[in-house]
């Protein structure tokens, strides 16, 4: 529903919409259901095909506004959504993933007692296709969020984790002269814009980042395709790498080959769970050829995915995914126990 009201809400939460009916209308249910309620909703169709702008256009709460353009993919999605955006502050959530429900109050709150911080991001909890809870969470490995640790580690994990004060998006604002408008998040990247994002915040201005360790965004992984598109990530997450090295030299040079092996080691766990063990392997040796370091700072992360690599490479796959099946369930007991004890 669009509105011409011209109050100014607290918190404009960004909406990015491509063809995801199947999941939009409980993904926006999950922000009106918010405790924390002075916010707008800003549903922006990327060019979707399907029924998704329809069922958005049903809703009847003044809060949620739509419009539509041809598709720029998440970046463009996302910066159409900031200039249309009427709060102080900016929240961003994928049209396929879902908030608790006290997710604003406890960002907000955190915002209001620290007025350094320019971004803050929660904990996620990973969901499959279907909803169903996975049992992993999303947690930063590293903290204080110094420009090496974010460069390295993404510790925001996703793009339905963070909410950030519009004047540290506007600082890091640029004229993108190709396309003649003004941008935040780079429209040349249709992979790892967030992290560009977030990297070029802490790395070119006083902003701080602060986590909230708590699940409260539901991040949904499709299990589907994962190793699919490794290849088309990486040579995305290079492009970044590239573009760190412009502006910030000192952080690439000292920080940039460990970074890409996190990258790859990341990508090699993503096949691992697609089950295509060669892929997995080839990732991994990659990853220490480029930075051994990586064993000694995460040794347990490093291995084990080495290990499950080598395990699926070897064995037949119904055994294989067996096993894999059987390693999520026990780490989402062990995680869970984890949080539990706080």
């Amino acid at each position: 529903m669009i509105t011409t009201s011209s109050y100014c809400p607290t918190v404009s939460v960004v909406v990015p919409l491509f063809n995801t009916e199947r999941y939009i209308g409980a993904t926006l249910a999950s922000v009106l259901a918010q405790t924390f309620t002075d916010f707008e909703v800003i549903v922006v169709d990327d060019g979707s095909t399907d029924r998704g702008p329809t069922i958005v256009a049903q809703l009847t709460d003044a809060r949620v506004r739509i419009f539509s353009q041809y598709n720029r993919g998440l970046a463009g999605a996302r910066n159409a959504g900031i200039r249309e955006a009427r709060g102080r502050f900016i929240a961003f959530l994928d049209a396929d993933d879902l908030w608790h429900q006290e997710k604003l109050a406890e960002h907000m709150a955190v915002l209001d007692a620290r007025p350094e911080v320019g971004l803050t991001f929660s904990h996620s909890r990973l969901i499959d296709d279907d909803g169903v809870d996975l049992g992993l969470t999303q947690t930063p490995s590293t903290q204080p969020f110094t420009p090496e640790v974010v460069f390295c580690r993404n510790p925001v994990g996703n793009g339905s984790a963070p909410v950030l004060r519009r004047a540290a998006l506007d600082s890091i604002a640029y004229y993108d002269e190709g396309r003649g408008r003004i941008a935040w998040f780079d429209e040349n990247f249709r992979q790892s814009e967030d992290i560009e994002c977030w990297t070029r915040i802490v790395a070119t201005t006083a902003w701080e980042l602060e986590v909230i360790p708590r699940a409260l965004t539901d991040y949904r992984v499709a299990q589907g395709g994962l190793s699919a598109n490794t290849d088309k990530q990486l040579e995305s997450w290079q492009r970044f790498r590239a573009k760190v090295k412009c502006y910030a030299p000192h952080l690439d040079a000292t920080a940039g080959n460990r970074a890409e092996a996190y990258q790859l080691r990341y990508l090699a766990r993503r096949a691992v769970m697609a089950g295509d063990g060669k892929k997995a392997l080839q990732l991994m040796a990659r990853a220490l050829g480029l930075s051994p370091q990586i064993v000694r700072e995460e040794p347990a992360r490093t291995l084990a995915t080495l290990g499950a690599a080598a395990v699926i490479r070897a064995l037949p796959r119904p055994i294989s995914q067996a096993l894999m099946s059987q390693g999520m369930t026990t780490a989402g007991q062990m995680n869970r126990r984890v949080l539990a004890r706080g």
